[in-house]
């Protein structure tokens, strides 16, 4: 979003799909951990908040995407179909850094839509992107860990800024990608220049997703949260 403001965009309203009971899904496409203090996101920024419940699975598995009743994506195409004909929206900014399988998703989703995708970050070195991140300001967590040398009593709750030289040694020992973009870990903007205010987490608790002797997957629940002044 820091991107598309730069680049002269307004962002005029948020948009998210959540999980309709778990947590995790698992989504090829999306990240539902942490989905309890998105309305927070909205809030701290003074914008509108759109959510609609995930209903759909990965129903096309291909690199290319065609029209699927019941495939996750369509749950993407009826949000920001609800969101163009309320806010007049005409471009989607996304987070997409590195998957060719989401990337070609969402631009599927926005020429049915004719919208216009903004993936600013799409292919961007990831280690000088993480680095350029935290520079600007990005204050976020580690929400998930699913890789190996991340350890959920060690990593989670972490800032992300904190543990960049873990996370670069366990890039150039065990090729995780330093971003998450494999899926190594999750996290959780608690603030950044766009908010005006920020994020705190007063509780929280810890989920084994599986609890892998190598590589256990786990993931913070948020239970209590509230927006409080910046400095």
């Amino acid at each position: 979003m820091m991107c598309s403001i730069k680049a002269g965009h307004n962002i005029v309203a948020l948009a998210n799909l959540k999980p309709q009971d778990n947590d995790e899904l698992d989504s090829y496409m999306y990240q539902t951990v942490g989905h309890q203090a998105i309305e927070l996101y909205a809030e701290a920024m003074a914008l509108p908040l759109y959510r609609r419940t995930i209903h759909g699975s990965a129903m096309v598995t291909a690199q290319e995407y065609v029209v699927h009743p019941g495939d996750e994506v369509e749950d993407l195409f009826e949000l920001l179909k609800e969101v163009k004909e309320k806010e007049q929206v005409e471009a989607v900014s996304v987070g997409a850094i590195f998957s060719d399988y989401q990337r070609l998703r969402v631009e599927n989703v926005c020429s049915r839509l004719n919208l216009e995708p903004l993936a600013f970050l799409w292919q961007m070195e990831q280690e000088g992107l993480l680095k350029e991140m935290i520079a600007a300001g990005v204050h976020a967590i580690i929400i998930k860990v699913a890789s190996l040398g991340l350890e959920p009593d060690t990593h989670l709750g972490k800032n992300v800024g904190d543990i960049l030289p873990h996370l670069q040694q366990l890039s150039q020992k065990y090729g995780v990608n330093i971003c998450g973009e494999g899926g190594e870990y999750e996290t959780f903007t608690l603030d950044c220049p766009l908010f005006l205010k920020k994020i705190v987490i007063d509780s929280s608790e810890v989920v084994m997703h599986s609890d892998d002797a190598f590589a256990p997957v786990a993931y913070l629940r948020f239970l209590q949260m509230h927006l409080a002044d910046k400095p």
